[in-house]
């Protein structure tokens, strides 16, 4: 599903009205109508309410306007508290609120903070319609929006959201200070970035998507692409497999992986690798824990290197760039330690690698302060997998920092870097270097585990070695490790899932996706 901005959305809009010559106030009609015909069927049990509908001063509570004369219409006990004086309505919302008065509707103007929680207590909604701020929302919200946006997380009371959250931003998830807790978030159009990435999506509850009647054709060109990767946009991403193919003709991955005391990040590297499809799977480790490996590992083939140690080395590098130069992709990193030794041959592998690269864990810890031995390959960027920690350290920043603003940072970090980043948590973000984003929607608490983001950066690299591209092979990868556990979680929750089940769950899951119609 495509996500946009909300100025793609505004652009949007005023093509249609401007271009296409479909008026203005229609639009703010079918919205409104759409969202009340939603309302009507989701909250009849509540039936006659009391609803508030929460209104601010532009079209999103132009939208309210509507709402609130549709529900009334039907019976309903309807009150539309308006953050504004009267004189400030403008527009298109004006239009509806003239409407709604003149229809008898029940409304009050509230320009200070005063008397709002006094209203709003008199209220006593059993249901809370937010059509306060929508979703062009670009600095903090403060003063009266800002009380009522805490009067309305603190009722008891069931939350529509109109278009979104209000507080939330629609172009890149950030929450401005305070948003609405909402249960329902009945959007128009077009889904927005902010419904789905981080921290606005926590905020979201349900989304649903409404046509107001403005056609898909002739629509401006959007200038930042972002997809929300379902079970159809992953389907599309399945590599081909040909029944003449053999083990060579679906890639051979190289792990760099193991220490002592984590030969398990090694191993679920690798397997994780097989279960993608690829076709064969070489593991470099440390000789000293070659025995090990060797019967932890039936189906993956290992490569002690040189010395007589059990972390790398830089005298290793020479052998693992020479052996590694004929594999498809190379993972770097699960388990290796931080051992300044390891840390010195993990830079040189990174600076001097001609493979395919997938960097996570302690690979990603070796690149602290030196991000500028990263290659810069047009065809085949190097892929990062941080969970927020570690992204923390790649960039000096807080990881509250982070969380508060995951989509910008994702994006601006690959294309500074030139690499595709893929940003773990809820909703893992995956961008590239040419400014493109993709948000996850699988997965679930189940992935909060020890290994699993072994099993991700093996999956990942099975995947690039099979020929999907850096951007599409972290895009499949993050979806298919999400969709297996949310297919464990099926059966027995989601509590106690181990990363050895996402392993094995993973050719289920891909082979459940080869049915799934792309669309």
């Amino acid at each position: 599903m495509e996500l946009i901005t909300a100025e793609q959305m505004q652009a949007i809009d005023r093509n249609a009205i401007a271009t296409l010559g479909i008026p203005g106030p229609v639009l703010m009609e079918n919205a409104g109508r759409a969202a009340a015909e939603e309302i009507l069927c989701d909250a009849h049990e509540l039936f006659p309410g009391p609803i508030l509908v929460l209104a601010g001063r532009g079209n999103n509570g132009g939208d309210g306007y509507v709402i609130a004369r549709i529900l009334a219409d039907r019976g309903w006990q309807v009150e539309t508290l308006v953050l504004a004086e009267e004189g400030h309505i403008t527009g298109d919302a004006a239009l509806m609120l003239q409407i709604l008065q003149r229809l008898g509707g029940k409304v009050q103007f509230v320009d200070n903070q005063v008397s709002l929680p006094e209203l709003f207590s008199a209220a006593a909604p059993h249901l809370i319609v937010d059509a306060l701020l929508g979703t062009g929302l670009s600095s903090e919200v403060v003063g009266l929006y800002r009380q009522a946006i805490d009067l309305v997380n603190q009722s008891s009371a069931q939350v529509v959201a109109v278009d979104i959250p209000s507080g939330a931003s629609g172009s890149d998830g950030r929450v401005l200070g305070v948003a609405v807790e909402a249960d329902l978030t009945l959007c128009f159009d077009s889904a927005k970035i902010g419904h789905c990435s981080r921290p606005a999506a926590d905020y979201v509850g349900e989304l649903r998507v409404l046509e107001i009647g403005i056609p898909r054709a002739q629509r401006p060109p959007a200038d930042q692409s972002c997809i929300l990767i379902d079970e159809s946009v992953a389907a599309g991403l399945l590599p081909r497999r040909p029944l003449t193919g053999h083990k060579g003709t679906f890639g051979h991955l190289g792990v760099v992986a193991g220490s002592t005391g984590m030969t398990g990040a090694a191993v679920l590297c690798c397997e994780a690798g097989l279960r993608s499809g690829t076709g064969l799977v070489t593991l470099f480790c440390p000789a000293e824990l070659h025995a090990i490996l060797e019967v932890k590992l039936t189906e993956v083939m290992t490569r002690p290197i040189a010395g007589q140690q059990d972390h790398l080395l830089i005298d290793n590098c020479a052998e693992i760039e020479t052996f590694s130069a004929a594999y498809q992709a190379l993972v770097l990193g699960p388990g290796l330690g931080q051992n300044p030794q390891t840390v010195s041959a993990l830079r040189q592998l990174v600076a001097g690698c001609r493979s395919s690269l997938v960097i996570d864990a302690d690979g990603l810890n070796a690149l602290v302060g030196a991000l500028d031995l990263l290659p810069r390959n047009e065809d085949s960027q190097p892929i990062l997998t941080p969970h927020p920690g570690e992204f923390s350290r790649l960039t000096g920043l807080s990881i509250a920092e982070i969380e508060a603003d995951r989509f910008r940072l994702a994006r601006q970090f690959a294309i500074e870097h030139a690499v595709v980043l893929l940003l773990k948590g809820a909703s893992t973000l995956i961008a590239d270097p040419a400014g493109r984003v993709r948000i996850n929607s699988s997965g679930n608490s189940g992935l909060a585990t020890a290994g699993s983001g072994d099993v991700l950066s093996g999956l990942i690299g099975g995947l690039l070695a099979q020929g999907l591209s850096p951007f599409d092979a972290a895009s499949l990868g993050a979806w298919l490790h999400g969709a297996a556990a949310d297919l464990l979680a099926e059966d027995s929750g989601c509590a106690g899932i181990l990363a050895g089940d996402l392993v094995k769950t993973i050719p289920v899951v891909r082979h459940q996706l080869e049915g799934v119609c792309v669309c």
